[in-house]
């Protein structure tokens, strides 16, 4: 897939997924049969090490060993709604004023209410998946140890090689972990992959803990990484590192009690310097090709997709699909049908209420209505056409079926870093000229030319430039607690807190509570306060 094959590799991790992280290991599926073969056979070929690297990224797309039914590596819920990106977009997107979904699926509608509990199963699914990326990622690191591969009699330029790999998995697994943090307030346990591989129950970490693990961790890969852009797609280089630290600095606020906006600078400007640029089309940054069509010159890292090789529900294949129903044409996002799910509330639609010629602003309008009387009736609500399965010349991707997207999910780019980079001006005083001419490249690319642009910025502008410029790409919820507007009264929107108008809604819902199957397995973790 894309140009590192992401295809599943064989499934070598469950010969070590004990239960030995912070959940409830009985939802995890173990996928070994007598047709897998053993560590020993599988890494006696020198490419093993790269395929097993496959998995890891794989991780991130896929929801099992058989496509979109069958082996999943998450039980006790539809396969699809197991997968990373959807999991992560159902928390951070569903929660805030951004998205409704139609469906009455489970407890789904308890995310735009802001009234789910500890037993909620998209939660849950989160949380494992979660858990599960990051035991896949400590069992490459056991396996490519120093001590593994002089065994197997490792060396030369492989050897090199797989040094690059660790430091990419490394990377992987402080991104599950800073997710842990960001959804869950870092309750969780720290498990590396110098922890015993038997059965214990590790201690709950403090979110200070955490953020310092992941501080440490991302500080030292950051100089065992490839250069930033020299790297094959769509595999992790300095520069997605600088950007994951960035986040972490920038919200530490929120997650420590301290801020840090002013360290983020400095890895936001090396990245501005790397050599990345924004892709002339907007729209394009979303279309089936973002892997070739120059979006990956704008796109820092993403999750890849492919509609032949990770058939998944979920990922792209959910965010082109939910979106459409109503009067909209599904060949025209290169897809079979719409699922009728997902549109927007009038209080996003209301960002651009003064941005007249903001190409942004991807509404579909006929035969929807802008108020939302009733969540499961999709022509209530704006519909949003952001993610498409075509290419630049219209064709749709590789699935000939219509089921499953190409399109890669930019996880990070460039117009964030942009945007990031002037808020962290704005908080800290320093250069703010600078952030508001990183401000207006945006908005001129945005506009197609110069009307755009501003003269001044506040921080006011910066959240509601995020929200036009980054919909739908899972940051709202992020952004909207780091400015203090996710819970209580300050900035209510339709139905949060289960009232069609919008009503506060308490603190302690800014993270989420850690899943009950996650306390019932490991009687060391409390409860988040709140719940």
């Amino acid at each position: 897939m894309k140009n590192i094959n992401l295809k599943l590799a064989a499934a070598i991790f469950c010969l070590s997924l004990s239960l030995t992280s912070c959940t409830d290991d009985l939802d995890q599926s173990d996928p070994s049969s007598a047709a897998n073969p053993s560590v020993d056979q599988l890494y006696s070929d020198p490419a093993a090490y790269k395929q097993t690297l496959a998995k890891l990224y794989a991780g991130l797309a896929t929801t099992g060993q058989n496509g979109p039914a069958g082996s999943p590596d998450i039980s006790g819920i539809d396969e699809g709604a197991s997968q990373y990106i959807r999991g992560m977009w159902l928390m951070n997107e569903l929660t805030t004023d951004e998205a409704v979904i139609g469906w009455n699926d489970n407890t789904i509608k308890d995310f735009h209410y802001q009234t789910w509990s500890s037993s909620d199963l998209f939660i849950n699914a989160t949380f494992s998946r979660l858990d599960f990326q990051i035991k896949n990622c400590n069992e490459y690191l056991r396996q490519t140890s120093d001590e593994k591969l002089d065994s197997r009699g490792v060396s030369g330029e492989l050897r090199t090689e797989i040094a690059t790999y660790r430091a990419e998995a490394r990377f992987l697994r402080a991104l599950s972990y800073w997710h842990f943090l960001d959804l869950f307030g870092g309750r969780v346990g720290i498990v590396t992959e110098n922890d015993p591989t038997t059965y214990f129950l590790p201690k709950q970490a403090t979110a200070q803990e955490l953020y310092d693990f992941i501080n440490t961790e991302l500080t030292e890969v950051e100089g065992l990484l490839k250069d930033a852009r020299t790297n094959e797609y769509p595999r992790a280089d300095k520069a997605a590192a600088w950007m994951l630290h960035s986040k972490l600095y920038m919200n530490a606020q929120v997650y420590i009690g301290t801020s840090h906006y002013a360290d983020a600078m400095p890895l936001l400007t090396n990245i501005i310097n790397s050599g990345y640029t924004l892709n002339t089309s907007y729209d394009q940054l979303f279309y089936a090709d973002n892997d070739r069509n120059g979006a990956q010159n704008e796109i820092i890292f993403a999750v890849a997709f492919d509609g032949l090789n990770t058939k998944t529900y979920g990922g792209t294949t959910f965010l082109v699909h939910a979106p459409v129903g109503g009067s909209m044409v599904p060949a025209e996002f290169g897809i079979n049908g719409g699922w009728g799910g997902i549109r927007t509330t009038s209080a996003f639609v209301d960002k651009f209420s003064n941005s007249s010629g903001d190409l942004r602003s991807n509404f579909h309008t006929a035969g929807q209505s802008l108020a939302i009387a009733d969540i499961s009736d999709f022509t209530q609500g704006y519909a949003v056409e952001k993610f498409r399965n075509i290419d630049v010349n219209g064709n749709p991707g590789s699935d000939s079926a219509g089921d499953y997207a190409d399109t890669d999910f930019p996880m990070f780019r460039l117009a964030d870093t942009y945007l990031m980079y002037a808020e962290c001006a704005l908080r800290t005083g320093q250069n703010v000229g600078q952030g508001l001419s990183y401000v207006n490249l945006v908005r001129t690319r945005a506009y197609g030319n110069a009307s755009g642009t501003v003269g001044s910025i506040n921080l006011q502008f910066i959240l509601d430039e995020r929200a036009r410029e980054l919909y739908f790409e899972g940051h709202r919820r992020t952004d909207l607690v780091r400015f203090g507007k996710f819970t209580g009264g300050t900035y209510v929107w339709p139905f949060k807190g289960n009232t069609p108008a919008g009503s506060p809604t308490p603190s302690f819902r800014n993270i989420f509570p850690i899943p009950a199957n996650a306390l019932s397995a490991n009687p060391t973790l409390t409860q988040n306060p709140g719940y």
